[in-house]
């Protein structure tokens, strides 16, 4: 493998042409840049970490590409003071002007250049409105010692604490110097030091071009230890140890997506391990990914994640969705390769159970939205609406369904050589819905009306519900299970069901297996038999949550107060939170919990909690 890395860039390129080529920029309405008129090609960030004034300050210099000797540079901002711009390495003053606020989208920065411009310095620093950034006090951490911040960009929040044309059809390269307390370590998405030095001053290279999206920074107390030759993990001290323990497989899987779908093209693949706050379970930026600490249940069981996030390193990180309407590209793609990995390294069983619980979860959410909305397409119109909306079932379990049925109507060898091309022909550059349907027409389908019928393309990407032929994962671990939770429904005392050495994947097909409603005795008993309330694993307690909150539990209750405290997730609070609202008590609680736990909560998660319970901040 390793020399599938160090082969000339040149040779990847062997065999991979094709007349579908990519538009350079496709227009994105949640952009306010012109990159057809001027681009931005690299940022060169200097900038200071105040914990005080919780604020970055410092100067962003993007170097530009001027296409038609245009004079406006136009970038997107949203909450960021604007403290002078000045043009060219000599640090001419140039006039510049920000527009109007405008919902989700913030300000156009307007920059007065010339037509031989081609760089822009912005000195400019973050104020409250900087949503990408979670300034955590020292209680929030696992420690508890120091304060912490990091980052979220996605979808389009690298807005707040850089101005940047921040959309994901534009790729730009960067170089960063960051100052932070001395006591303090900083990182970003980019090539980083493993070793933490007594300056508190950082510098950063990433020399493959990346959509803003994919800027982060995480800094805090850290410390790191290696996982193999190129990946490694960050932490806090004392949550090293369980870290590195919990992701040993990750060179292994590393190895089994390249032997799926070509050399991993980032260099190293490292995971930092956050506070629990963190919004999301992962978060793909390359070289680093951001990791939840919800997936470290002290048992492996719950590694599937970093499958995903690492096979974002070809599906979203080099070949990228070009607007957020076609965000399928991006998840449906890694979902499916995640399970191929997920395959090569702990077996066909195991991910087939993992395609059987995405199949539970994409029903749940078409009969939440309903089959005929629009927000049941792959292709999504998002006009007008914050692009985070995007980030449902959809994207991920019905983008892998679309995939698995052309993976069994082609062959699993015929798609294989089709994805692999596929990263190789369009690496570094975006890819919409209808530029892709045409590579796989030409590449694949090849005029084959037969293979055109039986796998109906557009009805999958552009028609709303699920189409009929939607594959069906087998699963006889589940199969097994559903027998357990029939013998427990005719009477068979739970303590007695075969149960033994069962995977969390089993254990939360079990628990979604149940009865929807059950009596107290019978939570009682399922409780002593399987010590759910007292569970390490955040994917069992979310499911048996559930059932707390719809039985009204009461004995469930202070353990979900604690896991809504405890971690900011938004895949567990959204539901937790929205089966709370569905009744007056229910409601109460929610609110009483908020309360305590919104200060914890990133802006990401609060902006979905805040609707759902009517939130007045």
């Amino acid at each position: 493998m390793k020399k599938l890395i160090l082969l000339p860039w040149t040779l990847l390129w062997i065999s991979c042409s094709s007349s579908i080529q990519p538009d350079p920029i496709d227009h994105d309405e949640h952009s306010f840049a012109r990159p057809e008129e001027v681009v931005v090609t690299h940022l060169d960030l200097d900038i200071e970490v105040n914990f005080t004034k919780k604020e970055l300050t410092g100067k962003a210099s993007l170097s530009i590409k001027n296409k038609k000797n245009f004079r406006q540079l136009h970038l997107d901002t949203r909450g960021l003071a604007i403290h002078k711009v000045t043009i060219g390495k000599e640090e001419k003053s140039t006039a510049f002007q920000l527009g109007n606020p405008v919902r989700y989208l913030g300000q156009e920065l307007i920059i007065d250049i010339e037509p031989s411009t081609d760089l822009v310095n912005v000195y400019y620093s973050t104020g409250a409105e900087a949503d990408a950034l979670q300034w955590l006090e020292p209680a929030q951490t696992a420690d508890k010692k120091h304060p912490f911040l990091f980052t979220q960009s996605q979808a389009i929040l690298a807005r707040t604490w850089v101005p940047c044309q921040d959309s994901p059809g534009i790729r730009m390269t960067y170089s960063a110097r960051v100052k932070c307390p001395t006591e303090l370590w900083a990182v970003m998405s980019a090539e980083n030091d493993t070793v933490k030095n007594d300056e508190g001053i950082y510098t950063f290279k990433m020399t493959n071009p990346i959509p803003a999206y994919l800027l982060a920074l995480a800094v805090g107390d850290l410390k790191f230890q290696s996982l193999g030759q190129r990946s490694g993990v960050y932490t806090e001290p004392s949550v090293l140890g369980r870290a590195a323990y919990e992701l040993a497989d990750t060179e292994k899987m590393i190895e089994a997506a390249e032997k799926l779908y070509g050399p991993y093209r980032w260099g190293r693949y490292d995971l930092i391990v956050l506070p629990p706050s963190f919004p999301f379970g992962g978060m793909e930026n390359p070289r680093l990914t951001f990791a939840t600490p919800t997936i470290l249940a002290g048992d492996r069981s719950l590694v599937s994640l970093v499958a995903h996030e690492l096979a974002h390193s070809w599906s979203g990180n080099l070949v990228t969705n070009a607007t957020w309407n076609d965000f399928w590209l991006n998840e449906g793609f890694t979902c499916y390769f995640e399970r191929r990995i997920d395959e090569a390294v702990f077996g066909k069983e195991f991910a087939e159970m993992e395609a059987k619980l995405g199949e539970h979860d994409l029903l749940e959410q078409i009969k939440e939205f309903g089959p005929d909305s629009a927000d049941t397409r792959l292709w999504l119109n998002l006009h007008g609406r914050n692009p985070d909306d995007a980030g449902s079932d959809i994207a991920y379990d019905k983008g892998y369904s679309f995939l698995r049925l052309i993976e069994e109507k082609v062959g699993r060898d015929r798609f294989d050589q089709f994805l692999k091309k596929y990263f190789n022909t369009f690496a570094f550059q975006s890819m919409t819905t209808k530029k892709f349907i045409a590579y796989l027409r030409e590449e694949l389908i090849q005029g084959d009306l037969e293979l055109e019928k039986k796998i109906r393309i557009d009805e999958w990407a552009y028609q709303t519900g699920l189409p009929d032929n939607c594959p069906k994962p087998q699963s006889d671990a589940f199969t097994n299970v559903e027998e357990q939770v029939r013998s427990w429904m005719t009477g068979k005392p739970a303590k007695e069901l075969m149960s033994t050495n069962w995977s969390t994947p089993e254990w939360r097909h079990f628990l979604r297996s149940l009865p929807a409603t059950m009596k107290k005795t019978q939570m009682d008993e399922l409780d002593a038999a399987f010590k759910f309330s007292k569970s390490g694993n955040s994917e069992i307690i979310f499911e048996w949550l559930n059932h707390v909150i719809v039985n009204k539990y009461e004995a469930g209750y202070p353990q979900l107060e604690t896991f809504l405290t405890s971690m900011g997730r938004r895949k567990f609070l959204k539901p937790l939170y929205q089966k709370l609202a569905e009744t007056q008590d229910g409601l109460q609680m929610a609110k009483k919990i908020y309360a305590k736990a919104r200060p914890m909560y990133h802006a990401v998660s609060t902006s979905t909690i805040d609707e759902i319970l009517k939130w007045k901040a």
